[in-house]
C-alpha cells in the first residue's frame, strides 16, 4: 500500500508540472502575447532595434503651448508630444515607455548624432543645412514665421517695422525664425536677443526688455492664450516652415516607416485629433496633412 501511494502522488506530482509547463494565461511563455512588443520588423532596422528595447528616447520642446509644453506632472504635452506617441505606437512601443527629453533649438541636430535621442519632434524646419547632418521624415505640418508684440504696442506691424534699428526683438539660438528676421535688421548686434527657449523670450516682452519676439505663429498663440491680454500678433506671417521629424542621416528604412505612418495618420483620424487635442485649442483651423517628401 506504501508503494502504491508513493506511486499516486509522484503521477501527481509530474502531471502538475506538466501542466503548468503548457501554462495558461498567467505564464511567460512565448505564445499567444498579442501586447505592444508582438510586432515584427525587417532585421537589423532602427524599427526592429526600438521595438525589442520596448523604448524609444524622443527629443521635443518643453516650452512651446500647444507643440510641447511641460505640464505639472512633469511631462510634456502638445501636438508634437502626440505625433510622437502615435509613431511610437506604430512601432509597438506603449505610451509608457517612451522617454521625452528636451531638445532646444541649437542642440536638435547634436542629440541626434550623439544618440541622445532617437527621433526628434520640436517644431523642427525642415532646411537644407540640417538636412548635412541628418535627415527628416515629413513634413507633418506647416507652419509661418510671425511676430508677438506686447497688446498695446502699435508701432510694430511686420518684419519691416525693425529697419529703422529701434526696436528689439527675441528669437531662439540656433532657431530659422532667429537667422530669417536678421535680413530684418538695420544692427544685429543691438537688434537681435537670443535665448535657449522662447518662454525667456517671453518673459523678456512683458517685461520690455525687447519690443518682439518671432517664432512660428501656433508657438506664438500658445503664449497669448496663456497670458491673455498681454499679447498679440503683429502682422502677417511672412515664411512658411515645413515641421519634420529629425532621425540619424542615412537611416532611409526609418524615414520611409515614419512618412508611411505620418500618411496613415492622415487618414485614419489620428492627426485630426492629435491637432483637435492640442494646439486646435489655439487654432481651431485644423491642417491638412501635407505631402511627405521622400528624398
Amino acid at each position: 500500500m506504501r508503494v502504491t501511494r508513493i506511486a499516486t502522488l509522484a503521477t501527481v506530482a509530474a502531471l502538475s508540472l506538466t501542466v503548468a509547463a503548457c501554462g495558461g494565461g498567467d505564464g511567460d511563455g512565448d505564445g499567444g502575447d498579442t501586447g505592444a512588443g508582438s510586432k515584427e520588423f525587417a532585421a537589423g532596422s532602427t524599427m526592429e532595434r526600438l521595438n525589442k528595447a520596448q523604448k524609444i528616447i524622443v527629443g521635443t520642446k518643453f516650452d512651446q503651448p500647444g507643440f510641447g509644453l511641460k505640464g505639472l506632472d512633469g511631462k510634456p504635452a502638445g501636438f508634437d508630444v502626440e505625433i510622437g506617441k502615435a509613431i511610437a505606437n506604430e512601432l509597438g512601443i506603449p505610451e509608457d515607455k517612451i522617454e521625452y527629453i528636451e531638445t532646444p533649438s541649437a542642440v536638435r541636430e547634436e542629440y541626434i548624432e550623439q544618440n541622445k535621442a532617437d527621433i526628434v519632434i520640436a517644431t523642427y524646419t525642415i532646411n537644407d543645412k540640417r538636412k548635412e547632418r541628418i535627415d527628416f521624415a515629413g513634413p507633418y505640418y506647416v507652419a509661418g514665421q510671425h511676430i508677438m508684440v506686447r497688446a498695446d504696442d502699435t508701432s510694430i506691424t511686420g518684419p519691416d517695422s525693425f529697419k529703422a534699428g529701434d526696436k528689439k526683438v527675441c528669437s531662439a539660438q540656433g532657431s530659422t525664425p532667429a537667422e530669417t528676421i536678421k535680413k530684418y535688421l538695420a544692427n544685429e548686434g543691438q537688434q537681435l536677443v537670443v535665448f535657449d527657449v522662447y518662454q525667456k523670450c517671453a518673459d523678456a516682452l512683458a517685461s520690455g526688455q525687447v519690443d518682439a519676439v518671432t517664432t512660428d505663429n501656433v508657438i506664438l498663440l500658445g503664449f497669448i492664450a496663456r497670458n491673455e491680454g498681454k499679447f498679440k500678433l503683429a502682422g502677417e506671417k511672412f515664411t512658411e516652415e515645413p515641421y519634420g521629424i529629425g532621425l540619424k542621416k542615412g537611416d532611409t528604412a526609418f524615414r520611409t516607416f515614419i512618412n508611411d505612418a505620418l500618411e496613415k495618420f492622415y487618414g485614419d483620424g489620428t492627426y485630426e485629433k492629435a491637432w483637435k487635442d492640442t494646439a486646435g485649442k489655439f487654432d481651431e483651423n485644423t491642417p491638412t496633412g501635407p505631402a511627405v517628401n521622400r528624398y
